[in-house]
């Protein structure tokens, strides 16, 4: 083989290792709150559910059910969050703010979470400092490339429907 086929090579390989990892990784779920439907095959094959405590306002720690439901899951839960509104960490995020969504969250599962995302993984250094001071760890942007995310709420067909095959 000849010099040209170095880069198509490192491509190929590159892409190959990140399906592999992808593979391995557990399957994470976005978006999950009672105020958005969520497929129910979703909610079996995710290992990790991303919970938004304050969707449009409606706690949910207010619907005891859907916590209990969540909670018999016995998967990972992590806050993703508080409104998920969009580049709500990105603006003036107050420590009350985040106080209130780890509450909310706190009085559905029973327990303080230990990892966040932000909506859209949009957050501002002085939102990042706010949450590590809460205890929780942030989890961002390589976490997309290397773990399948399926959201409650996709429009793509494609992706939620190879979460049946893999």
């Amino acid at each position: 083989m000849g010099k040209g086929w170095t880069i198509p090579i490192i491509f190929g390989v590159f892409i190959l290792i990140v399906f592999i990892v992808r593979l391995l990784n557990p399957v994470e779920l976005d978006d999950l709150t009672p105020g958005i439907p969520c497929e129910n095959e979703l909610l079996k094959k995710a290992d990790i559910l991303w919970v938004v405590p304050n969707f449009e306002n409606n706690s949910i720690a207010q619907n005891k059910t859907w916590c209990n439901e969540i909670l018999s899951l016995n998967k990972t839960i992590g806050m993703h969050g508080i409104n998920h509104n969009f580049r709500e960490f990105k603006e003036n995020i107050t420590k009350e703010k985040i106080q209130q969504g780890v509450e909310i969250f706190e009085n559905c599962f029973g327990f303080t979470p230990v990892m966040f995302k932000p909506p859209q993984l949009a957050i501002s250094k002085e939102a990042k400092i706010l949450i590590e001071e809460s205890g929780m760890e942030i989890i961002l942007g390589s976490n997309q490339l290397m773990h399948k995310i399926y959201h409650c709420n996709d429009s793509d067909l494609v992706k939620n429907w190879m979460v049946k095959i893999f």
